[in-house]
Parts: C-alpha cells; structure tokens; sequence
C-alpha cells in the first residue's frame, strides 16, 4: 500500500514511454510540495518502467499485471493508494509551476466539491482550449457532452472568459482531482467502459448525489490529447457511442429514459448514415456495433440504475444537464461557443 498525506497524482500509463518523458518533468518539478507523483502501469510493453527506473528514480512506480483500459486501471491502482486525495493526470500533460496549490485551496475551503479540475489548455496552442475538458463540462439533455470553452470541435481562445468558477456536470478525467471519500462512497470509475465517457458517468452521479463539481482557473494545464487513439478511429468512436448510451442508462431520471433513448436511437443512425455517405465504412460499423452492444450489455446495468436513482436527489434532476439539443443548437442556430447557448 502507498501512503502519502498529500495529493496522490496519479498517472495511469500504457505503453506511453515517450509521452511521459516528454511530460513527466514538468509534473514532477511543479507538484511539489502538495503532491505525491505516481506512476500506475497498465502492463506496458514499451520499456516505461525500465525508463522510470533509470530517468525518474523518484517516481513511485505501481506495475499492474494487464491492460485494464482507463477505467478499471484507476480503479485497480487507486485501491493501493491512501491519500486524502487523488489527482488523476493523464501521461500527455504539461503542468506550470504552482499548479496544485489553487486545486488544494478550492477542495480546503469547500468541502460540499467532491470534484475540480484545472483549465485545460491546448499544449500547442497554449492560448487555446482544450476539446477534452476546457473549463468544464456539461451535457444536453440527450447526453451530448460540451465544456466552457468548447462545443463539438469548435475550439476558442482562451480570454479569461470562463474564469468564474460555476457548478459543472463534469471534470476532464485529463486532470482530474477528487477526495478519497467521495471516490469510494461513489464506487469509482465504471471499469466495463474501458475508456472514454467514464469520468462523465462518475461526476454525473455524483451530482446527482449533491455532491459539487467546479474548475478551479486559477491552475492551468496544458493536454495533448489523443495520445492513445485519434480522433477518425473506429475504436475510439465504438467507444464513445457505447459509453454515451451505457451512460443514459444508467443516470436518466425515470420520467425522461424512454424519451430520450428513443430520440438517440434516431440521431444515431443518422450519424451513421453520415460516416457511410463519406464513405467512411470502419466508423459507419463502429457505430452500428456500438447500439448492437449497449443492447447486449443494457441488463448487467440495471442494478446500477436502481441504485443510482434510489441515491440521487430531486429524481436525479440537475441543473448541470441543460435542457436544450445540442446538435440543433450548433448546427441549425450557429451556436458555436458556449457563451452562444440558452443558459437554461
């Protein structure tokens, strides 16, 4: 077991050697002194641990035994870590000087935010957002997810537009931080979704649970992005139309399930045809294969979504999943910045 009495950071690694000697440097200069630097491997087979060993010798290393995908390899990591909190950190950011200190301050002085992350910045284009979390996320009401600072692939300039802090549905599982408490009381990330849309389902409940979500833009972070699968891949877009439905499954208030389900059955093939109309055959059967296996898997979920509305309150209505189509918002009305969108 690893005990620290300060922000476990935790890098969750496959086969990222380049990545992290890219990066780690600024992480573990600039994490001093509130973090912990931790380096979980997910079975990796392109020498990393043997280059942590020689290049970092400081960095905690925590093999583990295979390749759990995101999710469950935090989930495996996490439970051999003691920190009062933890600090998930993908292997392809850069992080400035002083970055944790805001992070700890915020969580210190509001116990109510189980959740923070930092603004997450664009490596190359540092005056850029980022598409995998900007300066936080929410989601429409048929699940579409969209941060401050970022709708669909539209990217803005980051002008210090978004830097008052404001309750969120979610916080990029590029940098995120969460208290130890609420992680175990919440069960953590779902481990069958492997990657992508997981820290979106583990924010959603817990907000649905009163539990806060905030970015703190006092501390920035600069993210690469698409270090494991690009943005075209087939793989990638399996996973992301699978999550996304697993997802509503499980947090849909009761009254909405139907509804909604039914409309993404819809928009869903449409996004198919789209994919196959530019002959784009792999992503037009990635996402046919992705209805065919959230139906498969619908039923191991049940007692998920039983114990998640028996949990949440007000029937697991939030504020944070705003009422609007995304997809007409964007497309139909030219809403292209989140400044542009209702606010209810």
């Amino acid at each position: 077991m690893i005990q620290t009495d300060k922000i476990a950071v935790v890098i969750l690694n496959w086969n990222g050697r380049d990545m992290m000697r890219r990066f780690l440097p600024s992480v573990v200069q600039h994490s001093q002194p509130e973090g912990l630097v931790i380096v979980a491997d997910n079975g990796s087979t392109d020498g990393s641990l043997s280059m942590l060993a020689s290049e970092f010798p400081d960095v905690v290393q925590l093999p583990l035994p295979q390749n759990y995908g995101f999710a469950e390899g935090y989930n495996q990591a996490l439970k051999q870590i003691e920190a009062p909190y933890y600090l998930l950190l993908n292997s392809d950011v850069e992080v400035p000087a002083g970055w944790l200190t805001p992070l700890l301050a915020y969580m210190e002085q509001h116990p109510e935010t189980a959740v923070c992350q930092p603004k997450l910045l664009c490596q190359a284009r540092k005056e850029e957002f980022e598409y995998a979390g900007g300066a936080g996320g929410f989601i429409d009401r048929l699940g579409y997810p969209f941060c401050r600072g970022r709708v669909f692939g539209t990217l803005e300039r980051d002008q210090g537009q978004y830097d008052h802090t404001v309750p969120l549905l979610w916080a990029t599982g590029a940098a995120l931080l969460i208290r130890r408490t609420d992680w175990q009381q919440s069960g953590g990330l779902d481990g069958r979704f492997f990657a992508h849309m997981e820290e979106i389902d583990l924010c959603w409940r817990l907000r649905t649970r009163g539990r806060g979500i905030v970015c703190v833009s006092q501390s920035v972070a600069y993210h690469v992005g698409g270090g494991t699968l690009d943005a075209g891949n087939p793989r990638k877009t399996f996973l992301n139309f699978r999550n996304n439905l697993l997802m509503l499954y499980k947090n849909l208030p009761a009254d909405e399930l139907r509804p909604v389900m039914r409309l993404r059955g819809w928009l869903d093939w449409v996004a198919a045809l789209q994919f196959l109309l530019k002959l784009d055959v792999a992503n037009f059967r990635a996402v046919l294969r992705a209805r065919r296996e959230f139906k498969r898997m619908r039923p191991q979920f049940e007692a998920d979504r039983a114990e998640n509305l028996s949990r949440a309150l007000h029937g697991g209505h939030v504020a944070e999943r705003l009422p609007f189509c995304l997809l007409w918002q964007y497309y139909a009305r030219g809403h292209k910045r989140f400044s542009d969108l209702p606010s209810k």
